[in-house]
């Protein structure tokens, strides 16, 4: 379908986009168990135009979410396994020469999908990692002096394992800017790892899930969460914690307008899927470690270690108005 036809399409009721998301809160939570708040961060990550980053262990459930994501949301899918062998090439395309023609013609990678897996990210080299950049960005790439544009919606989600397991090549903070959001999936609690052992495989359950979204639902669920509702009140929390970050002794690297833009939107994008009247300080709360915790680099003295506690240090820091 092209561009101009989808917009045309895009006005659902409000009824109608509130029964999508819950459909899909509940086919994810069917498949990803015990895994709320990781579903909802993903969920508030698409409808906000941005990407996602997974990081954790192997065995977590980093691909599964993925791959849940795009059958529940109806996306067409592609899966880039990153190794270390891995050519831009391989991701972006390339021109091969058809001889009864006599002309280049562009063979599309497999960037040219909905939702992108980009799994294992950080094992491969940082050339093969930055043939993301451009699609993420301005979603397009640029072959061979052409640019060609992305479906809509355009969503990445890499997953990475964490950086001192052997064969990674960490990512540079470039293309960590790039992702609006970084969460960690965790080991299950007691009662869903019980479900997860006993219970059907759950990739099996996944051939049988249908879509419960179109492109023309998400189309008009991203242009709702641009139009939430921002108080000026708001604003200035935002700016207090974005400054906080900049002047802290325990922060070397603070908030750029980019992740205070990203904060602004990752905030609306969750406050809709949890269907609240506008976007309030709860939250900001809600999506700032996910917003922030790969963004920020912590000072060589400060207590803290790890991103949770530095952007929980941060929130304690500033007074909600």
């Amino acid at each position: 379908m092209q561009r101009g036809n989808i917009v045309e399409k895009l006005h659902t009721s409000d009824e109608a986009q509130r029964a999508a998301i819950e459909r899909a809160r509940a086919a994810l939570g069917g498949i990803i168990l015990g895994k709320n708040e990781q579903i909802t961060l993903s969920l508030a990550c698409l409808l906000a135009r941005g990407h996602l980053l997974i990081e954790d262990l192997p065995g977590l459930g980093k691909t599964m979410l993925a791959q849940s994501l795009a059958r529940v949301l109806g996306l067409s899918f592609q899966r880039i396994q990153f190794t270390s062998d891995l050519l831009p090439a391989d991701i972006i395309g390339v021109s091969v020469f058809r001889q009864n023609s006599g002309e280049f013609e562009f063979q599309p990678g497999p960037i040219f999908a909905q939702l992108i897996l980009a799994d294992e990210v950080n094992r491969a080299t940082p050339k093969a990692q930055s043939a993301l950049l451009e699609s993420m960005e301005e979603q397009q790439v640029s072959v061979d002096g052409t640019t060609r544009a992305l479906p809509e919606p355009f969503f990445v989600v890499a997953t990475q394992n964490p950086g001192d397991q052997i064969g990674t090549f960490p990512l540079p903070e470039s293309q960590l800017d790039r992702f609006l959001m970084r969460i960690q999936m965790g080991y299950p609690n007691e009662d869903s790892e019980r479900e997860l052992l006993a219970g059907d495989d759950r990739r099996l359950m996944l051939k049988d899930t249908k879509a419960v979204a179109s492109t023309e639902m998400l189309l008009a669920l991203q242009q709702s969460v641009a139009a939430v509702h921002v108080s000026d009140a708001l604003i200035d929390y935002i700016q207090a914690l974005v400054r906080h970050t900049r002047e802290s002794a325990d922060i070397e690297i603070g908030l750029s307008p980019r992740g205070a833009q990203a904060l602004v939107a990752a905030s609306k994008a969750f406050a809709f899927v949890e269907d609240h009247s506008g976007a309030y300080p709860d939250d900001v709360q809600a999506v700032f470690t996910a917003i922030s915790g790969h963004r920020l680099k912590p000072a060589g003295g400060t207590r803290f270690r790890s991103p949770a506690e530095l952007c929980q240090h941060v929130l304690d820091s500033v007074a909600i108005p």
